[in-house]
Order: C-alpha cells, then structure tokens, then sequence
C-alpha cells in the first residue's frame, strides 16, 4: 500500500512489460459480493468514479478503479505507439491477476465499455456483469470527430477557474444544467500542476498520437453479443453525440435481456452521478 485516503486505498501494479500502474481500492478484499472494477474513457482515470465507488462501497461491496497507462498517477508509456486496447486490455487482465480477481462486475464508461465487450470474448467467465456508460458497438462519427479534435491537443491554464471556464465552453452541450461549482470539481478531476505551475490536462497529450495512428475502428458487434448471456445495463446520454439512438435500440434488439436507461439532459458521458444512474445501478447489483 502506497497511500491512502479515508475513503479508499491508493495502490499500484506492475504492468507485463513492468510498467507501473495506479489504481484505487475501496472496501475490503474480504467481502463477499462480486467486486465492481470501474474501467473509465479514454483520457479519463479512476476520479471520474469516485462517488459511484463511495455510494457502492458503503453497501459493502468492494470497488476497484485503474488507471489507464499515461492516465492519472499511472506512469507515461515512453512508447507511444502502447496505447492502444490490447495493451490497455492486457493491463486489466495483470489487474485481475495481481488481485486474485475471477469474478468482477465491469463499469465500462466509453472506452472502457468496449474494454468489457472485448473481454467478454477474450475472458468470458471474469464478468458477472456488465454496465456500459454511453457506449455501444457503432461510435457516432461526429461524436468521434469531436474528441478526435481535442484529444493530444496541448493546453495549459494559470488557475482552476480559467481551466473550469475553458471546460464549459467545450462541453456546455453535454452538461446544459451543470453551475460554476460543478465545473470546477468537474475541472480539478481532469487536470494536474506540471513542473511549471502550469495546469495541463491529466493524461499523456501522445494519446492523440496513438487515436490518429489507430485507423478504423473494427466491428464490434460481435464482441457486444458475446454479452447475451452475461447481465448488461446500458446508459444512454439524452445528448449523446457517441451513442446514437438507433445504435441503442439496435443494442436492445441484440441482447434481449439489455436493461436500458436514457440519462436525461446528458451528452458523452453520464457522470454516474445522476439519480437515474445511481437507482439503476443499485438495482442492478441486487443479484449479482
């Protein structure tokens, strides 16, 4: 144990390639419901599922949020070229193993939803189950153009404020009801002091190198299938500009026994603090 905080364990792993990797651990290893393991968006890291995690563990089940390479306080790759989902993939599964892990309940948001359907493939017996954040098989290509245009980008702001504000003028549409006081917590969740004092965002910027590198996305629906027999809750965005409203319903078509929630006033992506969210979830967890 490297750190901790009142309300989880700061931890890392070493990756195959010996790279060494953050993750957060809330709750105890010794209780006995399916642990959730929080797998978050492609720039994102394990802050983003802080509340969902507090909410969870406090109910006694534990919770496990990583943090991608070149994520959060993971370590940069010095090969970009790593980034991409089979390393990140394999950076999961060195999870599982570091933790003794067979059974675990995905939270998927965006790029760590199409983690969890390639590891219903890959590792079909790991999953207990399955949320997808506003994500599915089909990207909306305006939506990937938007975070295509962004991701690698390099900014820097002097204060949390001026951050905050560029952060609503940029997402504003995804999040119409959010106050000054929420972009902020919104702000400080995305963004570190570099060397220079200077605020820049919480990720590796050669994660744009590597989305640009990555080519066209493969078909997925076949991965997303692999779930049917594995119990699946999806949130939709009401705004989602990635998850459109016919790859959602195509979704339901697919895998029958798809439990499905639209978010309402919500874009790419839910923060899973909603009340929709957070009722569904627990909902959704009873059994499992």
């Amino acid at each position: 144990m490297e750190g901790e905080d009142d309300a989880y364990r700061a931890r890392s792993y070493s990756a195959e390639d010996g790279l060494k990797l953050f993750y957060r651990d809330y709750g105890e290893a010794t209780w006995e419901p399916t642990p959730l393991l929080c797998l978050a968006g492609l720039t994102r890291n394990s802050v983003d599922f802080h509340d969902l995690a507090l909410h969870v563990s406090a109910s006694g089940r534990r919770v496990i949020a990583p943090d991608y390479r070149g994520r959060g306080q993971s370590s940069f790759d010095p090969t970009w070229q790593n980034y991409r989902a089979e390393v990140h993939l394999g950076d999961v599964e060195a999870l599982l193993i570091a933790l003794n892990l067979h059974r675990v309940i995905v939270v998927g948001t965006s790029f760590g939803g199409l983690l969890s359907m390639v590891l219903a493939v890959k590792r079909p017996t790991v999953l207990a189950g399955v949320v997808l954040n506003d994500v599915g098989p089909e990207i909306d290509p305006g939506g990937l153009a938007r975070i295509a245009g962004y991701v690698g980008t390099p900014v820097s702001y002097v204060s949390y404020e001026e951050a905050a504000r560029a952060q609503m003028h940029m997402f504003s549409p995804a999040y119409p009801d959010l106050d000054d006081s929420d972009w902020l917590k919104l702000t400080k969740r995305s963004y570190r002091q570099n060397g220079a004092g200077q605020l820049v965002p919480d990720y590796d910027l050669n994660l744009g190198k590597a989305l640009t590198a990555a080519g066209p996305t493969p078909d997925m629906w076949p991965f997303y299938r692999a779930l049917q027999d594995t119990p699946c809750l999806a949130f939709r965005g009401e705004l989602s500009d990635i998850l459109s409203a016919e790859t959602f319903d195509r979704m339901a078509a697919d895998v029958p026994e798809l439990r499905r929630v639209i978010v309402p006033g919500r874009g790419h992506v839910p923060l899973l603090d909603e009340l929709s969210c957070i009722e569904a979830i627990d909902e959704f967890l009873k059994p499992l």
